[in-house]
């Protein structure tokens, strides 16, 4: 299945094997991954690779991730889906140059604007570390309410992190959206 979102600014699309560099380049930065609980720091081109070979056809939709591909700057970031103990669970992250322009509330946006329809999910889960009020402040945006605290593996960080785990139902997003 190869799937692509357009949103006013930017396409999302499936990833690819000549996403590695600029996975690795944004990726390899601590202030991107020490937001991330599943990314290690350093980011090599070797684990971008090992990465992108996850990304196969046929996975479930619960298991879908998008490239954030931006016109005159290629792929910028990711967002994608991934099963939790409780349900799908969202993430993303973002190329530190992109920071504060609202391309990460767009492309969560428009995820969610696909993913709500496609798999008919009552919830999605997500969280942020304690220390990152930039991806909460999105969340919120968005209709994600906080449900509780926890403490989470941070591999850049090499140590459990306190996070904030919030949730978005379908109804609340349906309710939410402009």
């Amino acid at each position: 299945m190869s799937l692509m979102l357009q949103t006013p600014r930017f396409r999302l699309r499936q990833p690819l094997p000549g996403d590695a560099e600029p996975i690795a380049r944004y990726l390899n930065d601590f202030d991107v991954a020490g937001n991330l609980a599943r990314v290690p720091y350093p980011y090599h081109i070797g684990d971008a690779k090992a990465w992108l070979r996850t990304r196969r056809p046929g996975l479930p939709l619960t298991e879908t991730n998008f490239s954030i591909e931006l016109p005159g700057h290629g792929l910028v970031g990711h967002v994608g889906f991934h099963l939790g103990p409780k349900g799908p669970i969202i993430g993303y992250w973002l190329g530190k140059p992109f920071w504060g322009q609202g391309i990460m509330s767009e492309a969560v946006r428009a995820s969610l604007d696909w993913f709500f329809p496609a798999t008919n999910t009552a919830v999605v889960y997500s969280g942020v570390f304690h220390f990152n009020a930039a991806s909460l402040a999105i969340q919120h945006k968005l209709g994600f309410t906080e449900i509780g605290r926890s403490r989470l593996l941070c591999l850049a960080r090499n140590a459990e992190v306190e996070h904030i785990d919030t949730q978005l139902t379908q109804g609340v997003w349906k309710a939410h959206k402009p």
